[in-house]
Parts: structure tokens; C-alpha cells; sequence
């Protein structure tokens, strides 16, 4: 007979304000009486929790650490589950996560619009709550960015075409959230854009554009955002300067 003990149920990771209560739990399957020793790992020191032999690990959220569970049976088989993070935001702005959080992405921190010189690297960072942990996809100037799926978007090698408006999606099994967009000047610093027309003779055409994604009564709007940077780039083509703005 098969002695092999296969889990049926990881942790998962989470990302709470200091102070949540949550359990992590692990279920495994076996041909004895199975046996549970959770760890964990701060920095780079693993240790087996004391009294940490339960399927479910309550804790209390203090600081950033890394737990696994180890699962054995009477034939001294073992396996662990997967190593899961429990990410602790230490400083969370008054009011958040709401009062009813069913943990939803909640947006923590927004990236900040950055001037760059061409050639130099470019970073941009969020971070959000969430049960499970957020994943994260980044946007530029409304088009999906394929290998951008961290919390620090960061470009080596910062290129002219690398400016625009950047935005980052946070979601989970719960929905989404969007962070703030904001604008990333790629060029010669001490330059600002300018949005006036100084030429004489020359017509001078500004476009305000505002999608609104965040209302108090009502889901968010995924079309407000694709809309923003679809109708900008339209306007820019028919010779508009074009401020988007969202939110």
C-alpha cells in the first residue's frame, strides 16, 4: 500500500495591518494518523513554532514572516507545504482596511510621478492588503505590461518611449483595486511639458479628459480607465495636448 501523504489544502498568503488575527491552515491526507509542525522564518533563521501542531495556525499579525507546515506519519514520511508569506503593513492610513474588510485588495500605498533621464533606470512601487495577498499586473498608457507583475515595477534602461501614464491593478479572489495613475517623464531633466502654445499663428488645442473608476455606491468601472487612454491617444493624433486625469 501507499505510504505517500499528499496535502489537500495549502496556506495561503496574506498581506494585513499589524494586529490581524487570521489562521493559516494545511490539510493533508495519509495512510496513518497524520502529525502537523508549523515553522517559521524570519530573516534567515527557520524555527518550529512551539505548540504549533495543529492543522490550523492562529496568529496574530506583528511583522513580515515566512511559515511552512510539515506534515508526518507513523512510517516517518513527511512533506511540507508551501512556503507562504504573511506580509504586515506597519503603518496603514486611518480608516483602512474598511470596518466590513472581506479582504478585498486595499490599496496601502500609490505609485509617485517620476522624471528620469533616458538611459537611467526606472522604479515604481505599490502595495496593497488583501486575504489571499494581492497579485499585481502594471498598465502603461492603458496597455497590459506582460513581465510587470510585482509590486516595484523597475525598467533598467529607461528609453523615451518608456514615458506615460502608468497605473498598477491589485487583485484577488475577492475583486480588484486600482492604484492612482501617474505620469513618467522619460528626457532631459529641467524640462518640463508645456501646456500652452507660445507659437504665433499657431491654434492651440488642449483636451482635459477625466474617467471617474471609484464611485462611494457602486463597484468599479474597469471602462473609465481604458477609455481615458484610448481617446487621449486619439486626441493626441488629431493634434490635441491631452491632460488625462482619473479619479
Amino acid at each position: 500500500f501507499s505510504t505517500a501523504i499528499a496535502i489537500t489544502e495549502q496556506p495561503i498568503s496574506i498581506s494585513v495591518p499589524v494586529g490581524y488575527s487570521f489562521v493559516l491552515r494545511c490539510r493533508a491526507q495519509g495512510c496513518t494518523s497524520l502529525q502537523y509542525q508549523w515553522f517559521c522564518q524570519y530573516q534567515s533563521d527557520c524555527r518550529p513554532i512551539p505548540g504549533a501542531t495543529n492543522q490550523d495556525l492562529p496568529i496574530i499579525a506583528e511583522q513580515t514572516q515566512l511559515y511552512t507546515c510539515r506534515v508526518n506519519d507513523l512510517h516517518r514520511n513527511a512533506v511540507f507545504s508551501d512556503w507562504v508569506k504573511v506580509e504586515v503593513h506597519q503603518c496603514v492610513a486611518r480608516g483602512l482596511p474598511p470596518r466590513l474588510w472581506r479582504g478585498e485588495p486595499v490599496i496601502v500605498l500609490n505609485p509617485s510621478e517620476q522624471r528620469v533621464e533616458a538611459g537611467q533606470p526606472l522604479q515604481l512601487q505599490c502595495a496593497a492588503m488583501g486575504v489571499p495577498a494581492p497579485s499585481y499586473q502594471w498598465y502603461h498608457n492603458g496597455n497590459l505590461l506582460e513581465q510587470q507583475k510585482r509590486k516595484k515595477l523597475w525598467i533598467t534602461h529607461t528609453k523615451v518611449s518608456d514615458s506615460g501614464t502608468y497605473l498598477c491593478c491589485a487583485s484577488n479572489s475577492h475583486g480588484e483595486h486600482w492604484t492612482n495613475a501617474v505620469d513618467v517623464h522619460i528626457g532631459e531633466q529641467n524640462q518640463p511639458t508645456l501646456l500652452c502654445c507660445t507659437s504665433p499663428g499657431v491654434s492651440c488645442k488642449i483636451a482635459l479628459l477625466v474617467g471617474n473608476n471609484h464611485y462611494q455606491h457602486h463597484p468599479n468601472l474597469m471602462a473609465p480607465v481604458r477609455d481615458v487612454f484610448e481617446l487621449s491617444r486619439l486626441l493626441e493624433r488629431l493634434g490635441f495636448q491631452v491632460v488625462s486625469l482619473l479619479d
